[in-house]
């Protein structure tokens, strides 16, 4: 699959499964799932980094030579402060990329798309490239898109749930409308579900919970590499239509009588 990159404002990824760095058992549990899932785009709040560099850090389990880390901001709940984050995590060193989150509610983590879509004009002006995670509304999708969204980052449902993508029709509609990539962010509970977002057109998906608080994290990063890679193989080859009735798999055409002709007289050699 390295011949088909995901491109993200220019720069190519030879995957197309970006996974995250929270919530797994250990860092080194982690660094074997991020090498199991293939991934060369892993996602890092900038608010769990260690910036003062005295003890231990995730960034120490990422080999930055390999994969791209992406900062962001979660745990942010205004423009402003997701604002700060990005550019805090800019001038640290970690990049002038950012998944920019700004959050509207603590219990579902639904995004504030009006404070979303404040903050992505602010940072494009500041030379950010800006990946927003966001509902999976295609009106929205198209504004960030607008404000110079390099990739839209739609959720297949609330973060952490494992429930899948529950609004697929949405996800199509975003990904005919959109002319940067799109990223099913969230949602994800297992294979099959990362396979529906790639069918469903999605240029990546993105996920973290699903195999961090797997069972057996790096046993479930393999899957989810296949799962992405077997998906986006199945969305390029084009799945047949959905017929209401059966449709035979072999051909009529030239084949022999029915088996009543077969037992007429007539066919009966003598």
């Amino acid at each position: 699959m390295h011949s088909d990159p995901l491109v993200i404002a220019g720069r190519s990824f030879r995957s197309r499964l970006i996974v995250g760095t929270g919530k797994y058992p250990s860092h080194a549990v982690m660094a074997d799932a991020h090498r199991a899932s293939g991934a060369d785009m892993v996602t890092v709040a900038v608010r769990r980094v260690n910036l003062a560099g005295s003890d231990e850090s995730l960034i120490d389990y990422i080999d930055q030579s390999e994969i791209f880390v992406l900062p962001n901001t979660a745990g942010c709940y205004t423009a402003d402060e997701a604002i700060r984050t990005a550019r805090l995590g800019r001038e640290v060193g970690l990049s002038n990329w950012v998944k920019l989150e700004v959050i509207g509610d603590e219990h579902t983590l639904f995004p504030d798309n009006v404070a979303l879509l404040e903050a992505t004009r602010v940072l494009v002006n500041e030379g950010f490239v800006v990946l927003p995670y966001t509902n999976d509304d295609p009106v929205i999708c198209r504004k960030l898109e607008e404000a110079g969204a390099a990739a839209v980052m739609p959720l297949g449902a609330p973060i952490g749930s494992g429930l899948g993508i529950q609004n697929p029709n949405n996800i199509r509609i975003i990904k005919a409308q959109a002319r940067v990539p799109v990223i099913v962010d969230a949602g994800v509970g297992t294979a099959s579900d990362a396979a529906v977002a790639m069918e469903l057109g999605a240029d990546g998906v993105l996920m973290n919970t699903a195999i961090a608080l797997a069972q057996d994290p790096v046993a479930m990063a393999s899957a989810m590499k296949l799962a992405v890679e077997a998906g986006r193989l199945a969305y390029l080859a084009g799945r047949i239509p959905r017929r209401e009735f059966a449709s035979p798999s072999s051909p009529t055409e030239g084949r022999i009588g029915t088996s009543a002709e077969r037992l007429r007289p007539e066919h009966v050699q003598k």
